[in-house]
């Protein structure tokens, strides 16, 4: 699937600023400052499409982006890390497990990680999640263009053994710099979005 038309919908810091549940929706997830601003930008050929920043937590709400009519891609803010306070946390944690909980249009939840670290235990916690709530369990291992090939396989059995997974066909490697992978996870997105 190629993407020709892309506009972000909606944020939203509430669940009543989501938009209505008249297409299919594939979330993002992941830790703060893991790279998925870069990864939506490069995948759908924005340049500044979403906001990147080298501080975490610049993402605070759930970005919708609409694309070709035909889906949406849903961008969730970052766990972990971020510099704010407890009670900007907690809200950010009643966003993500709402929209997680309770959008019927969510067809897919596909987890952010560096392909440079291992998987930390909330992205292992999440992972358990993605997969206990019946979803497939694609990760996309982003930076892989920072990391010397020799190393990429290795990286690649650490991330699998870590969130206990069993088929290395769920791991996207993926390099916003080089689009790495970006014709193997458009066909991804064309099988999801159809099914």
């Amino acid at each position: 699937m190629k993407f020709t038309s892309i506009e972000l919908e909606q944020v939203a810091g509430f669940k009543k600023q989501w938009p209505g549940e008249d297409l299919p929706e594939i979330a993002l997830v992941g830790r703060s400052n893991v790279g998925k601003s870069s990864f939506i930008n490069s995948f759908l050929g924005r340049k500044k499409l979403a906001k990147t920043s080298s501080k975490p937590g610049k993402t605070r709400t759930i970005n919708f982006y609409r694309i070709n009519d035909k889906f949406r891609l849903v961008d969730l803010p970052g766990y972990g890390y971020a510099k704010v306070s407890k009670a900007e946390k907690d809200k950010w944690d009643k966003l993500i497990n709402e929209y997680l909980h309770q959008r019927e249009s969510l067809r897919e939840v596909f987890l952010i990680v560096d392909i440079r670290h291992e998987p930390t235990t909330l992205d292992c916690q999440m992972y358990k999640w993605i997969r206990e709530s019946g979803f497939t369990g694609f990760v996309i291992a982003t930076k892989f263009d920072k990391i010397k090939k020799s190393q990429i396989q290795k990286n690649i059995k650490a991330i699998m053994k870590k969130l206990e997974i069993d088929d290395e066909g769920l791991i996207f490697a993926y390099s916003s710099e080089t689009k790495h992978n970006k014709d193997v996870l458009e066909e991804q997105v064309d099988v999801i979005v159809k099914a």
